[in-house]
């Protein structure tokens, strides 16, 4: 597999779990609107122990990368 169809496959897979996660967590608004959601520290923690890398929990949970490996880094948790 080549690595632009990698990439595909993988901005296809962030959309499907980002959609279940959302369906799962009763989020009907699919647009963020510049609200702060809350849970997201943890749900970054979650993906993150599930094997994804920062930039595609970013993509998931409609985050900055920056402020997911913020979340990802444990100082910060603390």
């Amino acid at each position: 597999m080549s690595d632009k169809q990698q990439d595909d496959v993988s901005k296809k897979m962030n959309v499907l779990i980002a959609l279940s996660l959302r369906q799962l967590m009763g989020d009907k608004d699919f647009s963020s609107g510049g609200k702060r959601k809350k849970g997201v520290g943890d749900l970054a923690q979650y993906l993150n122990s599930m094997g994804l890398q920062a930039k595609d929990i970013a993509a998931i949970l409609g985050s900055p990368i920056t402020s997911v490996r913020t979340l990802l880094t444990p100082t910060r948790r603390k």
